[in-house]
């Protein structure tokens, strides 16, 4: 029988896990908006093109990453992958693509296919929503969450493809639950400042929804997840997430929880996935990378604020994860958010 994994609530020192949950979650900067509210009669299909044509359809930009999420209200639907094994959908369920795969929602067999270009024509199709299905019908909430700096961000990268979630199960979920419901109450009541609010909920839904996901008991997660909850990795990854500019060794860190550097290195590359001095690398790319985008710092400030001596070091290290140097990654990403 596989062993059962550690959740968050069930380590005797949870603080050190929260505040790298926190940093990784804060550095994907959520954003978000609705895309359709509408009740459908069966047989009905919208199909929905992967992430990059739709951060295109949306105009996006170059750094965000588009995460479909579908939540049933009433009725319920199917949603078919291009690849992979179809999610059934029930009224009070939710499916966040964290994958980005191209997706078909669908119920009954119809004649036609929708697509959502079509659907989105005119901008957001959420004005005439009214709640009527019929006896066979479903009713649909469709948006998107804006991810950004998602790339070496080891929370993002333990996500599932499709997230599902059922929000009504009797004590599961609940902050989640009343997110979803304060956001369609909002929409119902139409107040002057609804669409601000309805914004902030569909950013909190999307951090509620990750932090229920980390905080199950599932299995099959990712290692990272798993290994988070060691009290020795979880000290050794807040550590490095607390001071990334610090002039880290094995050693160093295996110093800090009082454990040789060889045990150390072995329990962390099978807890996490990765050797320390690799994780610490991708992590500071991350960080590197939202500097680069994010403030006016010159490519030398940027390496010593990630650890570097020198730039040449830091611009070695960064071509070698990112394909190319930071300065005309920097032009490329701002050349890009001038269009």
């Amino acid at each position: 029988m596989p062993k059962a994994p550690v959740t968050i609530a069930e380590t005797t020192d949870s603080e050190p896990i929260i505040s790298i949950i926190d940093d990784a979650l804060r550095s994907l900067y959520i954003s978000g908006s609705l895309l359709l509210r509408d009740s459908f009669v069966m047989p009905w299909s919208i199909y929905l093109p992967d992430s990059l044509a739709l951060a295109k359809l949306l105009n996006a930009g170059q750094d965000k990453h588009v995460v479909v999420f579908h939540l049933v209200e009433f009725g319920q639907c199917t949603i078919k992958p291009k690849r992979g094994r179809d999610i059934h959908l029930k009224a009070g369920e939710m499916v966040i693509n964290f994958g980005g795969a191209a997706h078909q929602l669908i119920q009954g067999t119809p004649n036609k296919v929708q697509s959502i270009e079509a659907l989105l024509a005119d901008g957001p199709n959420i004005s005439g929503f009214d709640g009527r299905t019929g006896a066979e019908g479903a009713a649909l909430l469709s948006g998107v969450f804006m991810l950004q700096h998602t790339r070496f961000n080891p929370l993002y990268e333990s996500l599932p493809p499709f997230m599902h979630i059922r929000l009504s199960q009797p004590g599961e979920l609940h902050n989640l639950s009343g997110v979803a419901r304060l956001m369609t109450e909002q929409m119902d009541e139409k107040s002057i400042v609804g669409s601000y609010v309805v914004e902030r909920t569909i950013e909190i839904l999307c951090a509620e929804a990750i932090r229920a996901y980390v905080e199950s008991p599932l299995q099959g997660k990712a290692q990272w997840l798993d290994g988070i909850c060691d009290p020795v990795i979880g000290r050794v990854i807040a550590a490095i997430h607390a001071s990334p500019s610090e002039h880290w060794s094995v050693q160093r860190m295996a110093n800090n929880v009082a454990m040789s550097p060889s045990r150390l290195a072995a329990r962390f590359a099978k807890s996490v996935g990765d050797s320390p001095m690799a994780y610490l690398t991708k992590w500071r790319m991350n960080l590197a990378c939202r500097m680069l985008v994010d403030s006016n710092l010159n490519i030398d400030q940027i390496g010593v604020n990630v650890g570097y001596e020198s730039a040449a070091a830091f611009s070695r290290t960064f071509k070698k994860y990112l394909g190319m140097s930071p300065v005309p990654w920097r032009s490329q990403r701002t050349a890009t958010s001038a269009i």
